[in-house]
């Protein structure tokens, strides 16, 4: 089996606690992926809300968190969602699931994507 590809985010200082930050694949266009900052835990999902897969979740850049920082939010769903398991907790898609994307973070505390290998 391959290796999986790294591609890196950002460094954990970049991404302070209760505050989240948007990346994209590509030099325009939506965010692909999303750090958020839980008390120091760093979690990662793709920015797709389940209840339409594939519409993205802020309503501004770097916008995933509601005011209290306590919930990730679906801007155009009003949807709330956990941000350690990515469960939907309220709105049109309880019950089901943001896609969570793999991390690493490096003793320098760099924050790296895992992505799987193309066929």
């Amino acid at each position: 089996m391959a290796k999986s590809d790294r591609r890196r985010l950002c460094h954990l200082e970049q991404i302070a606690p209760g505050q989240s930050l948007g990346f994209r694949k590509e030099s325009t266009g939506p965010d692909d992926i999303f750090l958020v900052n839980d008390g120091g835990n760093i979690y990662g999902y793709k920015n797709s809300c389940p209840h339409w897969p594939g519409s993205t979740m802020p309503v501004r850049k770097n916008r995933y968190l509601d005011s209290e920082s306590s919930h990730i939010v679906c801007s155009g769903h009003g949807a709330l969602f956990e941000i350690s398991s990515g469960l939907c907790i309220k709105g049109p898609c309880t019950g089901l699931r943001l896609t969570p994307v793999s991390l690493e973070i490096t003793e320098m505390k760099e924050i790296f994507l895992l992505e799987e290998p193309h066929p």
